[in-house]
């Protein structure tokens, strides 16, 4: 017998990695998920660049591309957007997605700052959408064992927290003055690029972050001007080029309180010379702990009383695990964590209730981002403000 499924018509909104990513995880959302009610189909995709349009058509199977994203929002047939365009178009296009009444999923840092992100989250909240952000690590099968460990009080009252988002992808002093190094551009550097994950990740493990005490280094002040408009988060320059000043943050450290009463630490790099995507949080309690690391993202080190840690490998009963594998041992990828994502965006949409990390989180790790820049400019500690939207973090 026949199933016959009901549609969601996808419109997407920049054909780069992510959005290309976005289009692979719609699609492999209906083979690890086949009790969903409806099946997202391509539509249409926007982008500037010829390149983009062709691959969107030719490689990805969308049935319609344009060079501008307002074409996406009118589209008859368009149920949900994928926002994954630089981060100084997230508002305008979030926002003319609200304006349309289309659900959307929207890469982070959803805002260039809280404001934005409050603008867009409180927009979205006023139209009764719901959304998805892009924290995909949350969803990664250890991840959500560890927030079981803690939230059942399997390693007692957790007293501090660890997280480290480290990374090199900025390391190469000739890599390019692209928009991701411009306040005006980008906001923040690798507060919003990567600490903004940290932050999701300790509150949907371990709770709400209360105040922050922070500061911010640039270790690499000038870079060679990009050769092309078109040129990615990987263009180089060469010696003799032109150069430009950074204005954001290539790092930062923040001591953190919890509503808890636990404390922590959290530090971000993209210039890191070593690791590649060191993403570990670790949390500590008084019956035991836990560490992940993203670089082995199908084990989970957990230490019970004093006995030290023994490696768990993720398996059936942990997240989402079971959809994409049999058994331990044989691991996932991080195209999955964003099959997840997708499966619970198009359950959110079709039952009509927030399944997915909300604009309301994103909402909040702003927060977080913005207190730690305002500590870092006083010296002061900074208080975290609670945000007034559905948050899924602390369910």
């Amino acid at each position: 017998m026949t199933t016959h499924h009901a549609r969601i018509g996808v419109g997407l909104v920049s054909v780069g990695w992510m959005g290309r990513l976005h289009s692979r995880a719609y699609l492999a959302a209906a083979h690890h998920y086949p009790e969903l009610p409806a099946r997202a189909e391509l539509v249409i995709a926007a982008d500037p660049d010829e390149q983009g349009r062709a691959h969107a058509s030719d490689v990805l199977g969308y049935r319609e591309t344009t060079p501008d994203y307002a074409a996406v929002m009118s589209h008859a047939e368009i149920d949900v957007v994928s926002i994954c365009a630089p981060n100084f178009l997230h508002r305008e296009v979030a926002l003319a997605a609200v304006a349309a009444g289309k659900p959307f999923w929207i890469e982070k840092p959803m805002g260039r700052g809280a404001d934005e992100s409050r603008e867009i989250a409180q927009a979205a909240a006023a139209r009764g959408l719901v959304t998805s952000v892009g924290f995909n690590y949350r969803h990664a099968p250890a991840v959500a064992h560890a927030r079981h460990l803690v939230r059942s009080g399997a390693i007692g009252t957790v007293t501090n927290v660890r997280v480290a988002m480290l990374a090199d992808y900025s390391a190469d002093p000739m890599g390019a003055l692209t928009w991701r190094f411009n306040r005006e551009r980008s906001g923040s550097g690798v507060l919003g690029d990567l600490l903004s994950h940290g932050a999701d990740l300790a509150q949907y493990v371990t709770g709400r972050i209360a105040s922050v005490s922070a500061l911010t280094e640039t270790f690499i002040r000038e870079r060679p001007l990009p050769r092309t408009g078109a040129a990615s988060h990987f263009s180089r320059g060469e010696s003799g080029d032109p150069t430009g000043p950074v204005e954001n943050e290539d790092y930062a450290a923040l001591l953190v309180r919890f509503d808890s009463g636990a404390v922590g630490v959290l530090d971000a790099s993209r210039v890191a010379v070593g690791p590649r995507a060191e993403y570990v949080i670790e949390v500590y309690g008084t019956g035991g702990s836990l560490r992940w690391d993203f670089q082995r993202m199908n084990e989970l080190q957990v230490a019970e009383g004093a006995s030290g840690y023994r490696t768990v490998m993720v398996e059936p009963g942990f997240g989402e695990f079971s959809r994409f594998q049999p058994g331990a041992g044989t691991g996932m990828g991080f195209d999955d964590l964003k099959t997840i994502e997708a499966a619970l965006f198009l359950r959110s949409v079709q039952e009509g209730r927030q399944l997915a990390p909300s604009a309301a989180d994103a909402w909040s790790a702003a927060e977080i981002v913005e207190a730690a820049l305002r500590s870092a400019a006083s010296g002061q500690w900074s208080e975290v403000p609670v945000v007034a939207g559905e948050t899924t973090f602390g369910r």
